[in-house]
């Protein structure tokens, strides 16, 4: 009997391959490297095997056989049972369904800004763009790499969903950016860092003159 668990995002990737067709975990591992998923989820042959070991304890996995080739270490077969695609169809109704805030970085960062030179703001929100046009075109030529393949596109959506928040990211820090060049966004400079007390030396602290 399967045991309740939650499902990590590596777990989730790892249902939803074994959804398609029995596979070893070296062959899940190329073929989510292959559908560039490991922007989505940390993955590296060790977790993923750790990940099955995993889903097969609590009943969501189970092996269907062993193979060896050459002097190769012999690699198990695993298949998703019916509760592992219970436990995926729930995981991705929530995931699809419920918006979860997942504290990212850049917009904690963003409102604490002000803390900052509008001259500091603005270099550092250039670099950013160029990092995200760099990122974007990243994924532009991940996406014309799986077209050329001839895999369904329902296997990555997800690239066109990342180049659409890239795109939109890069947008609106060109619009801050204009802002700030033109003054229309007001920004006061932060404070002075106060100077520095003069260091009095130990030996001197309690002696009179």
């Amino acid at each position: 009997m399967a045991k309740a668990v939650e499902l990590t995002p590596l777990g989730v990737a790892s249902l939803a391959l074994l959804a398609e067709e029995p596979m070893h975990p070296y062959e899940m591992y190329q073929l989510l490297m292959a559908r560039h998923e490991d922007r989505l989820v940390k993955v590296r042959p060790g977790t993923l095997y750790h990940a099955m070991g995993r889903l097969e304890e609590n009943g969501l996995v189970e092996a269907t056989g062993t193979e060896r080739e050459g002097n190769r270490p012999e690699r198990t077969t695993y298949r998703i049972t019916d509760a592992g695609h219970e436990a995926l169809d729930a995981r991705l109704q929530a995931m699809l369904s419920t918006p979860v805030n997942e504290y990212p970085q850049f917009p904690h960062a963003i409102a604490e800004a002000h803390h900052l030179p509008r001259g500091v703001v603005m270099d550092l929100l250039e670099q950013r763009v160029v990092a995200l046009v760099a990122d974007l075109d990243f994924l532009i030529r991940a996406e014309a790499a799986v077209t050329a393949k001839s895999l369904e596109r329902k296997f990555w959506i997800d690239i066109t969903y990342q180049q659409a928040m890239r795109r939109t990211e890069i947008a609106w820090i060109r619009d801050l950016l204009q802002e700030l060049g033109t003054g229309h966004l007001p920004w006061d400079e932060p404070r002075p860092t106060p100077p520095e007390l003069p260091h009095t030396p130990k030996e001197s602290l309690g002696k009179r003159s």
